[in-house]
């Protein structure tokens, strides 16, 4: 038996292995009794004060930190992006969500639209979605050639594994999801006013494309899980239970303690002048309707 053979038996057992664990952990997460609004929110609570203290520490060291979320349409990714960011500054934490390349981007390099919002020191990037949108969205809907495709998926393993080596810490997220929820939280969506703007017509073909999709993140997975950049795969048919795990787990990745600060003291105001008015002249006061 050839290399390459030995080599796709082997991706295929680890597949079946990884699809026999995912059922595992589904069934577990079923007998679970809903996690109540109050201990999620305390739960939330405590994490976010960690993403604090992480944020502080990547900013003390300098650190460089990329998380990628990927997954299956209204798997959630958007509402653990919002409850990672909502304590932190944007100035550390920058949530970067790409709109389809325009004329010029698809004559660049795939990837280099992307390298330009790699983080400096002292910040942490955040995609939401990111250069897998090449062996997703992009190979389920023909919007690349088979050859862009498998080019990707061969080239991908190298160009993470030189950001790894280059000092960046990257860590991926997959969100997945199972059919009946993803189709609830689309009929939530549909006739849901609040909601309906997270609709598009890519999700209702994503609903409608189901295995195909499967299969397409069968293939990236098997491609792309390394040793230096490997997937992390989130259930996400619990959202309190999925934030909760995806956000203990990112801060369980990055090793960080708490970073030194001294409290200032707050100095005496100066005096005001005697031709400074006691307040600005305001003019136009928003009516104090509440």
């Amino acid at each position: 038996m050839g290399k390459k053979k030995k080599k796709e038996k082997k991706a295929r057992k680890q597949a079946e292995k990884e699809h026999s664990f995912r059922q595992v952990v589904a069934e577990a997460a079923e007998k679970k009794e809903k996690l109540s609004r109050k201990d999620y929110e305390e739960e939330m609570a405590k994490l976010q004060v960690e993403l604090v203290r992480l944020q502080e520490w990547v900013k003390h060291k300098g650190l460089r930190v990329i998380v990628i979320f990927e997954g299956r349409d209204a798997a959630g990714k958007g509402g653990v992006i919002k409850r990672i960011s909502e304590r932190v500054s944007p100035r550390v934490f920058r949530v970067t969500a790409l709109p389809a390349p325009n004329e010029r981007e698809k004559t660049q390099l795939y990837m280099q639209r992307y390298f330009a919002h790699f983080p400096a020191a002292g910040e942490i990037v955040i995609f939401d979605r990111s250069w897998y949108n090449r062996a997703g969205v992009e190979k389920v809907m023909g919007f690349c050639t088979q050859k862009e495709y498998e080019d990707f998926l061969a080239n991908c393993p190298q160009v993470e594994a030189s950001i790894v080596h280059s000092g960046i810490i990257l860590i991926k997220y997959f969100f997945d999801v199972g059919q009946k929820e993803q189709e609830r939280r689309f009929l939530q969506r549909i006739n849901d006013p609040m909601r309906q703007w997270k609709l598009s017509p890519m999700d209702i073909e994503s609903y409608r494309r189901w295995w195909d999709y499967t299969a397409a993140y069968d293939r990236m997975l098997a491609a792309t899980d390394t040793e230096v950049a490997p997937w992390y795969i989130v259930r996400a048919d619990d959202k309190r239970r999925a934030r909760l795990n995806c956000i203990a787990h990112l801060l369980s990745a990055i090793p960080y303690k708490e970073a030194p600060f001294e409290k200032p003291d707050l100095p005496k105001r100066k005096k005001r002048d005697k031709d400074t008015p006691e307040a600005p002249r305001y003019k136009n006061w928003v009516p104090q309707v509440y």
